[in-house]
């Protein structure tokens, strides 16, 4: 049913990059079918620009480190968000420091609803011995049931997605000119378990930049990755590292103008997929069945690692459980293949 215009439901996902990101398509889906509520989500100060062209939305913060640390700064913002007066409260990352916010909240008897994330079919599908390979359901339907079970209507469709954003002076140097085409590379992963080997993704480099047809657009994080991106850039002529060089808000208007990203299953897949970017995820020991594939991303926009090298695969969820012997398993990805599902995926 369509809620009054009184409504005002408070979201809250507090991490991870790739998590919140997926947050939006269904975001976007909720504010369509219910154009008169009114939505505030609470999140890390880092995480706001990706929420900055969402209808009806705001963005409350919160300061793990400092203001809103511990217990006694989790009641402090719950003193601070009762003087909002939301009607509903959505949950969608469910962990201690959210059941806690629960607690302090529950004596304004609001609907407070927190995500089922599936930890039971989680386990099995990533066993290390008897395990049933089968798709579970999706982060974003997970979300989205989040907001049905407190009686929004929720129907995902394939345009909730966000618009490419103008790009700015700082962020145009980094797009092509026609005819070349912009490509994002996203190398880097939490666990060596989901990253494909640096050698390897130096081949897929070489092999684009050789062929003078792409301008190829580096994304990473911390220092040693920055560092191994700017050798890239000094080693082929049309790689540029963005690490580093640009806000956050400026990086997610250059991802929206990308004609396809490549990512690990991280973050910036996630980003890229929200503004309906074409994306293509290589994936090691976690699997796209685990419900973490970017935003209407089909199957043929994934590259998996062997199943019948590895046949335990996947044998976790995030990356960073595997039985010996499975460290190599991402090199069974060909760069070759890599390069020519790019290809294909453009041309397209």
């Amino acid at each position: 049913m369509v809620k009054s215009k009184d409504e005002h439901l408070l979201v809250i996902r507090l991490s991870a990059m790739g998590d919140v990101a997926m947050t939006v398509p269904v975001l976007l889906a909720l504010s369509r079918s219910n154009p008169k509520l009114q939505i505030t989500v609470l999140t890390r100060p880092f995480f706001a620009p990706i929420f900055s062209n969402i209808p009806n939305l705001k963005v409350y913060t919160i300061d793990v480190k400092n203001k809103h640390k511990g217990i006694p700064g989790l009641y402090n913002l719950s003193k601070e968000l009762k003087k909002i007066h939301f009607t509903a409260i959505a949950d969608l990352h469910n962990v201690l420091r959210t059941k806690i916010l629960k607690a302090f909240l529950s004596g304004n008897e609001l609907p407070f609803v927190q995500i089922d994330k599936g930890r039971k079919e989680k386990r099995n599908l990533t066993a290390w011995k008897t395990k049933t390979i089968k798709p579970l359901k999706t982060t974003h339907e997970r979300y989205a049931d989040v907001f049905r079970n407190l009686d929004y209507r929720v129907e995902l469709s394939p345009n909730d997605v966000l618009q490419p954003i103008l790009p700015s002076t700082s962020v145009k140097k980094y797009l092509a000119d026609q005819p070349l085409k912009t490509i994002g590379i996203a190398p880097f992963a939490a666990f060596n378990g989901k990253m494909y080997p640096l050698e390897l993704m130096e081949e897929v480099l070489k092999n684009l930049n050789n062929t003078n047809q792409y301008n190829i657009v580096l994304f990473g994080g911390g220092e040693k990755e920055i560092k191994i991106l700017k050798k890239f850039e000094n080693t082929y002529s049309h790689c540029y590292n963005v690490s580093g060089e640009l806000l956050l808000e400026e990086e997610l208007c250059l991802i929206s103008n990308l004609n396809i990203m490549i990512s690990m299953d991280s973050g910036n897949g996630h980003l890229s997929a929200m503004f309906g970017v074409p994306t293509l995820t290589i994936w090691g020991i976690t699997h796209p069945f685990a419900g973490f594939a970017p935003f209407r991303q089909g199957e043929e926009n994934s590259i998996l690692a062997d199943r019948e090298q590895y046949p335990m695969i996947p044998t976790s969820v995030y990356g960073n459980k595997f039985p010996k012997g499975y460290e190599k398993a991402m090199f069974t990805i060909d760069p070759q293949e890599v390069v020519r599902k790019i290809v294909t995926l453009l041309n397209n």
